[in-house]
């Protein structure tokens, strides 16, 4: 599983001629930093920009997913209010929707509040997730009521139990949930290819594409470089957080 980044890393450091050698070598002969010298400051295509960008709407994505997802999970858990199950049926239903069958008249949506070729439009649709509320709402139902009774008791509203007593509970699910969405963002090509038409609002995906273009087969290892820098802050926030990742598999409620 490991063995495609090591070999991305080992031949983002390579020169061309040894990328694709036979047998395979994972550790350069000679190692070139110029590669990614050249991906930094390339005249033409403003890779640090794009990394900018797409750090920009990925945080924002991430933030705002995590609110509205906590707020929904929430109410479709713990509160009670008729029609409850229903709605929340009719929300997983729209699980089975590709995203790629709303994109015509998520354009159109988009053309009206003219907002085509900014980042909003990839940052507005996107501040909720249907799977994020779902995920959240299985770990709050694990909660005992016992610890919302006594909170009701000292006088607690539903506002002060979310914030008090449930966010710290559920904290590696949305630990979870915050890389999914990052990730996702991060790497996302197709909507940032459908809404964005200036090249300096580009994320890192198309980013890439671009650098690709500026350079032949015989210069893999400078795109390699990219892809590197690219992946950098996905895995970097990954190893950071994997501890709460595993704690949020064997989360089993709110009483040790």
């Amino acid at each position: 599983m490991a063995f495609p980044f090591v070999w991305m890393l080992s031949a983002s450091l390579k020169v061309p001629k040894t990328a694709f050698s036979i047998p395979p070598q994972l550790w350069p002969y000679e190692w070139r930093w110029e590669n990614y010298q050249q991906v930094l400051f390339h005249p033409t295509v403003p890779i640090p920009r794009f990394f900018l960008n797409s750090l920009n709407i990925a945080v924002l994505v991430t933030l705002g997913q995590l609110i509205t997802c906590t707020a929904a999970a929430y109410a479709f858990a713990r509160l009670r209010f008729r029609g409850r199950e229903v709605l929340f049926v009719v929300l997983l239903t729209a699980l089975m929707v590709p995203a790629q069958v709303t994109i015509v008249p998520l354009y159109i949506e988009m053309r009206f509040f003219k907002l085509i070729d900014t980042h909003a439009a990839l940052i507005l649709p996107a501040l909720t997730n249907i799977f994020g509320v779902f995920l959240l709402r299985q770990y709050l139902l694990t909660i005992p009521d016992e610890l919302e009774d006594a909170a009701r008791m000292d006088g607690a509203g539903p506002v002060r139990i979310l914030l008090q007593i449930m966010l710290p509970l559920i904290g590696p699910a949305l630990t979870t949930l915050a890389i999914v969405v990052f990730t996702g963002t991060w790497n996302a090509f197709f909507f940032p290819l459908i809404f964005l038409n200036d090249w300096q609002k580009f994320t890192w995906p198309l980013g890439v594409t671009m650098l690709r273009g500026q350079y032949s087969q015989n210069s893999v290892t400078v795109i390699m470089a990219g892809i590197t820098l690219g992946v950098a802050p996905v895995l970097l926030a990954f190893l950071v957080l994997q501890r709460r990742m595993i704690e949020s598999i064997g989360f089993t409620g709110g009483i040790k």
